[in-house]
């Protein structure tokens, strides 16, 4: 039956709307603003060549692939620089700061003072325990307890000496993470948070909750492993998180404790690895690592004159300056900011990543990354998509509907409307005359 006059006006404004409605995406797509191409950044995607076996997989395995790069850089657009980067006008950086990249932040405003290359990617070591730490004093109560076993008394030393069989504390074991740097404490956690599998994930959730998308953690204890990731910034923005939790800071500002005596009788102490929390006036408390493909690393924070400042150093050397006096140093300088300066930063540590729109990857499982779990990250910001911004929260799919929605609703309004003037013919020529 061919389509009456009607039927044929229909399908021609539900077709033209379907058009309109492409057109407007496509024209809302071409409106977006095109982004600044970056320049070419060594580390932009991943960490520097492994120069030990640490990251090998099996022969026929793939490593995991690395994190997605976000289109815009978290923390602002000079977050995405390579080289230095300072606020306007800013006074020559200190003498012996060597570091490949690090991070100079105000802990409470979010200001980022100064960085060098803030999200180059590098590896950890030990200061992705702050994240483990950080999860550990969300989830488990202090006075709960864990028992150990072999396996975490073989973990890859640095140990502080657990016993097989012994109980103790999540407070004595995340003061002997936090201060001596404990393998053997680090996979104990874990195993507490159930499992260690459970814990990566965990803690790859947190990190990515938090806007860290260049952090990766394949380990709980930092030890390398492929895919490992962070930055300066990611760092930075963990540490903050940690601060907001009394145990952790607790653990973090202890320069002694005695802890149960691997031989099973009495106490051992357990001191403190951070040299600036008794050499820096206001010192708050950090956390160093070293691997060989990490090289050193360091996190630590300081207070004056009621401003608390965090500085994150990654990929360093011990030579010529020792990387906490490297962080003294960057800590003086931003003390020492002139207004002007504080009052340009040049990014800030974000607060959450509700600005990004997350998805979940699952690395490739290989004999050292099987932790690994899922890794969340995100790589786009739908407030500041074009799509976004010309039909807000709801989209353009949402809008189309809309509109064949009320094509469709005239479309029997108009039916309804014919079929009752036939009807009302009809009756008027069946009445007599």
């Amino acid at each position: 039956m061919r389509p009456s006059a009607f039927r044929r006006s229909v399908a021609s404004a539900l077709a033209a709307c379907t058009a309109a409605c492409a057109l407007t995406a496509t024209a809302a797509l071409g409106a977006a603003p095109a982004t600044a191409a970056q320049p070419t950044c060594e580390n932009k995607v991943s960490p520097p060549p492994a120069v030990d076996t640490s990251e090998q997989v099996p022969p026929g395995e793939r490593p995991p692939a690395p994190l997605e790069v976000p289109e815009n850089p978290v923390g602002g657009d000079r977050m995405g620089e390579c080289g230095l980067v300072l606020p306007p006008n800013a006074p020559a950086l200190p003498d012996g700061v060597s570091s490949a990249s690090w991070l100079l932040a105000d802990l409470g405003s979010g200001a980022v003072l100064a960085g060098l290359d803030p999200h180059g990617r590098q590896r950890p070591a030990s200061v992705i325990k702050v994240l483990l730490a950080t999860v550990v004093a969300k989830e488990l109560a202090p006075d709960s307890t864990v028992v150990a076993t072999p396996d975490d008394v073989e973990q890859e030393c640095t140990c502080v000496g657990l016993r097989a069989g012994d109980t103790y504390t999540v407070e004595q074991l995340l003061q002997a993470l936090v201060m001596a740097s404990g393998n053997d404490v680090a996979h104990a956690l874990a195993r507490r948070l159930g499992g260690i599998p459970s814990a990566i994930r965990k803690m790859n959730a947190l990190a990515a909750e938090l806007g860290a998308l260049d952090t990766r953690a394949v380990t709980p204890s930092g030890l390398d492993g492929p895919g490992t990731s962070t930055s300066a910034y990611d760092v930075a923005l963990i540490f903050r998180e940690a601060m907001k939790y009394p145990d952790f800071v607790k653990a973090v500002q202890t320069q002694r404790i005695d802890f149960p005596a691997p031989g099973g009788a009495g106490t051992v102490p357990v001191v403190n690895d951070n040299r600036l929390l008794t050499s820096y006036e206001g010192a708050l408390g950090g956390k160093s690592g070293f691997t060989d493909d990490a090289q050193h690393t360091y996190v630590g924070a300081a207070e004056r004159d009621g401003r608390r400042l965090v500085v994150v150093l990654l990929r360093g050397q011990q030579a010529p300056v020792r990387m906490t006096d490297q962080a003294a140093r960057l800590l003086d300088y931003g003390f020492a900011l002139p207004a002007s300066a504080i009052a340009n930063p040049v990014g800030r540590l974000v607060e959450g990543a509700r600005q990004v729109q997350k998805k979940t990857t699952e690395p490739r499982p290989t004999s050292t990354s099987t932790a690994v779990g899922q890794v969340a990250n995100s790589s786009e910001d739908p407030q500041n998509t074009a799509m976004h911004k010309a039909f807000g929260t709801v989209g353009a799919p949402v809008t189309a509907v809309a509109g064949l929605g009320l094509l469709a609703a005239l479309a029997m309004y108009l039916r309804t409307r014919r079929a009752k003037a036939a009807r009302a013919r009809r009756a008027a020529n069946q009445q007599p005359s």
